[in-house]
């Protein structure tokens, strides 16, 4: 144990030890709620080590961590071969930069497949119809019932329930207007649509 804790506390692994305890209060205040695990800029940077992709929080706290394991193995070997003290300190300068290359070259090949699941842009939302027009596939449309088909921006169609406040005829094959999402009936609010006038027809 003294001798884990010396090479934690003794140079080079100190440097990557003081970064790691701010790593481990980060984490310990975003599982308590009181930060968010992409608050720091995310992404800022890190695309141009090639550790991009995800939050920077991410790949820093692994580029940290595995730079402190490296460091700190590296360092209890070192105190192990009783080299002159002057020789040990010297590869102890060398162990830091083989520890932040290593730890990087790890940290790349772990990120790679995390960036799949932080994806560039929003995946699609129902208020993506919202403006949208659409197909009446039900016989009638009312306050309680109603059914349209709407395509989306890619050319897919989805079936849809609707609803209107009036009582304007909304039947089977006409257009309509999806103009509101109503998220605790989950269905669109929609009115009649007259394609003449519409300004981009």
């Amino acid at each position: 144990m003294d001798e884990f804790i010396r090479a934690a506390l003794g140079f080079p692994t100190v440097l990557f030890t003081a970064a790691l305890v701010v790593v481990l209060g980060f984490w310990l205040l975003v599982l308590c709620g009181a930060a968010d695990h992409d608050g720091v800029g995310a992404d800022s940077g890190s695309s141009a080590l090639g550790i991009g992709g995800v939050p920077v929080t991410v790949p820093a706290s692994l580029l940290i961590g595995l730079a402190w394991f490296t460091s700190l193995s590296g360092s209890v070997l070192l105190a192990r071969t009783g080299w002159p003290g002057a020789l040990v300190h010297f590869l102890g300068a060398a162990l830091l930069f083989a520890s932040v290359f290593l730890s990087w070259r790890v940290t790349r090949h772990l990120v790679r497949p995390l960036a799949k699941l932080f994806p560039d842009e929003p995946g699609p939302s129902r208020l993506d119809f919202v403006g949208l027009t659409c197909v009446i596939r039900t016989g009638r449309v009312d306050a309680g019932f109603g059914q349209a088909e709407v395509a989306a921006g890619d050319g897919a169609t989805s079936l849809v329930q609707v609803r209107q406040h009036g009582s304007d005829p909304l039947t089977l094959g006409s257009t309509a207007l999806l103009y509101a999402y109503d998220d605790a009936g989950e269905f669109f609010w929609v009115a009649p649509f007259d394609a003449a006038l519409d300004p981009r027809g």
